[in-house]
């Protein structure tokens, strides 16, 4: 049943610089890797493309680095290359009437020479934080020289067809360094009046844009950093001193210390810049449309903001890179339906090493609107009957995109509940919102008329002869039984796998724990911090040279664990368990010691379920951990694949964002593969 639409301001039109928004709900900027080489293509089109579709308002591409120099990442966006992308992006959004607004942007010493070979400039000698770079000091040639950048990347953006540009005082930004006392401590006229570099860059940029098009600006309201960094207080200064200038303002929280203040994982308040954003409204006193952001994923919570004079505008970027659709959701009365942002971080920052594609882990085609896998169409028309054995994400997942193909589905679960493995692992805080994403998938299995069957157990002779299409995501085992000889266990030692623990099918240890770490991952992270917060004495073992070096909160989750007095055990492993004591061995020197230990928790990697391993392959499609145990994002992908690939499963052509009718939105039929 439809619910009724949230209120008409979150999706009716906008005015902005006398151009008009669709809806008030903004996509922001944010680091891709969808650029080929550091211009904008085909892919970053289509992904820009779907969530104009979507309904979102405005939309600002990733920021492009203004000069060649400026190089913060390999495949960071740069504006003298990115006109042709600009122009399709433009195309590709104008028929959806979203304003789409080019990101630029300098990064200053946060930057790299790793890929320029050139040096980095900032402000003052101030090395940065996580490179340690010292960067070279930027004299007034090369000032004008940047803010000249800035000039020319905005005249090819408007020449591009796109409605204007954004200009990046955010958290990766060299005019955010310039306006904060951190990174700013010349003695010259843009040391005494820190505002001035920014004044004169809204200056050069409105003489080349004119008064037609948007000139929007992202500054950094917080940094954190009371003693010397941008405050509240001098961000509303600033704000009344511009906004009679800019058309759009965004505000934002973070800088030098404090990256990860922008955009931070779930166990921090959604919404938590909503007084600073107040405060910087009250500042720019309707003057110029002031936007939220900020971790606002819900409808409703970007609703209330705007009711309640928070913002005029809300970012929620994260929500349309789970949902594209969220806007048109949204009109058509279907907000209850949309799909969960889990604010985990774990696939949408891709601003790391490995280069990996945006994506999502609920929303696995995100970043790939592209590549859509090569589908075997049969030609059994819809209603085939499909088994899906197995409740957890895989699982679920095969049994909603069957389901929505008109496909008869029919999913037997062993266990007495629905999520698997994510759904234990929905415990901590800032983890209970995992269990949002298995509760949306079962609330639309059961819209869709999936028979679901809880505490059913089906044999391998039993998929054999059913004589219908059978997925099989029967998840995953533990590993610590095979591990444990590796380890020389002796009794009466306690080994715990990690699922067991957060499904509460054990109790928690009475004594001191020594977690085994590793993935470096989450899950070790998570485990110790909900273990020590009991009072536990916790130890987390891990061969790396960081705990936690694949978490997207790396500085936070240590800072945390060191404030409980948990002890991490740094390029170790565990060599031998004993009553009472583990032998931990450092990977390095061989050197060994002895902590106390009443029982190991393991986090390591688990195994493959083997119940259906004798089953001919033929007559099934196996997704998710029990094809190999990974990630949220990779069981819900294969749960999708096997659902068009299950032989006697119709496969319709698969969509792109272009040919979907955002108009009549209705989540029981979803065309899209992805």
């Amino acid at each position: 049943m439809r619910t009724p639409a949230t209120g008409s301001l979150l999706t009716g039109a906008v005015p902005i610089a006398g151009a008009q928004a669709p809806s008030r709900v903004v996509f922001g900027p944010h680091e891709t890797n969808l650029a080929r080489g550091r211009a904008l293509g085909d892919r970053a089109c289509a992904y820009y493309a779907a969530r104009a579709a979507g309904g979102a308002g405005v939309l600002i591409t990733e920021i492009a680095s203004v000069t060649p120099d400026d190089w913060p990442y390999e495949r960071a966006p740069l504006a003298s290359a990115c006109a042709p992308g600009w122009a399709a992006i433009a195309d590709a959004c104008r028929p959806h009437g979203t304003l789409v607004l080019a990101g630029l942007g300098h990064a200053g010493l946060q930057g790299s020479s790793a890929y320029s070979q050139s040096v980095l400039w900032g402000p003052s000698a101030v090395a940065d934080v996580v490179t340690r770079e010292q960067p070279a000091v930027l004299e007034p040639a090369e000032i004008r020289a940047v803010l000249d950048g800035f000039a020319a990347a905005a005249a090819l953006a408007v020449s591009a067809g796109l409605d204007g540009v954004e200009l990046n005082a955010g958290t990766y930004s060299l005019v955010r360094q310039f306006l904060s006392g951190l990174t700013n401590t010349r003695s010259d006229a843009y040391g005494v009046d820190r505002a001035r570099f920014l004044r004169d860059l809204i200056a050069s940029v409105r003489a080349v844009l004119g008064p037609d098009r948007v000139l929007a600006l992202r500054l950094s309201a917080d940094e954190d950093a009371p003693w010397a960094g941008i405050t509240p207080a001098f961000a509303a200064s600033v704000v009344d001193e511009v906004a009679d200038t800019v058309d759009l303002l965004t505000v934002m929280r973070g800088g030098f210390y404090s990256s990860t203040r922008y955009r931070p994982v779930a166990r921090v308040e959604p919404g938590f810049n909503r007084e600073l954003c107040r405060a910087m409204r009250t500042a720019a006193a309707g003057r110029v449309p002031v936007v939220l952001q900020g971790s606002v994923v819900s409808p409703v919570m970007a609703q209330e903001a705007l009711d309640a004079g928070v913002c005029d505008l809300v970012e929620m970027t994260r929500a349309q890179i789970a949902e594209p659709r969220l806007v048109a959701m949204v009109r058509a009365g279907w907000g209850e339906r949309i799909r969960p942002c889990l604010l985990c971080n774990q696939a949408c920052q891709v601003r790391d090493v490995r280069n990996p594609i945006v994506s999502c882990v609920v929303e696995p085609g995100a970043g790939h609107e592209l590549t859509e896998p090569s589908v075997e169409a049969t030609d059994v028309e819809p209603g085939t009957e499909v088994l899906v054995v197995g409740g957890g994400p895989a699982g679920l997942e095969a049994a909603r995109v069957l389901a929505s193909r008109g496909h008869r589905v029919r999913l037997a679960e062993r266990s007495g509940r629905l999520g698997g493995a994510l759904r234990a692992a929905a415990v901590g805080p800032g983890r209970e919102r995992l269990a949002t994403f298995t509760r949306w998938q079962e609330a639309e299995c059961r819209a869709l008329g999936v028979r679901v069957a809880l505490h059913t157990e089906v044999t391998p002779a039993e998929v054999a002869a059913a004589g219908i299409p059978v997925i099989l995501a029967t998840g995953s085992r533990p590993a610590t039984p095979d591990r444990t000889t590796a380890w020389r266990t002796a009794e009466p030692a306690v080994v715990i796998d990690v699922a067991d623990l957060l499904a509460g099918r054990v109790e928690r240890p009475a004594g001191p724990v020594v977690v085994n770490d590793p993935v470096g991952g989450p899950v070790g992270v998570g485990v110790a911090e909900f273990l020590a917060a009991t009072g536990a004495t916790v130890h987390v073992v891990t061969p790396d040279s960081v705990l936690g070096a694949r978490t997207p909160e790396l500085a936070d989750a240590n800072f945390r664990l060191e404030a409980l007095g948990v002890r991490r055990e740094l390029r170790t492993r565990i060599h031998a368990v004993r009553a009472g004591e583990a032998e931990l061995e450092h990977v390095w020197t061989g050197a060994r010691r002895t902590v106390a230990c009443a029982a190991i928790v393991d986090c390591g990697h688990r195994l493959p379920d083997e119940t259906f391993a004798t089953v001919e392959p033929a007559t099934t499609v196996r997704a998710g951990d029990c094809v190999a145990p990974r990630t949220l994002l990779e069981a819900v992908l294969e749960g999708r694949r096997a659902a068009t690939r299950t032989r006697g499963a119709s496969a319709p052509r698969l969509s792109t964002a272009r040919d979907i009718d955002y108009r009549a939105v209705d989540p029981h039929r979803n065309t899209q593969y992805r």
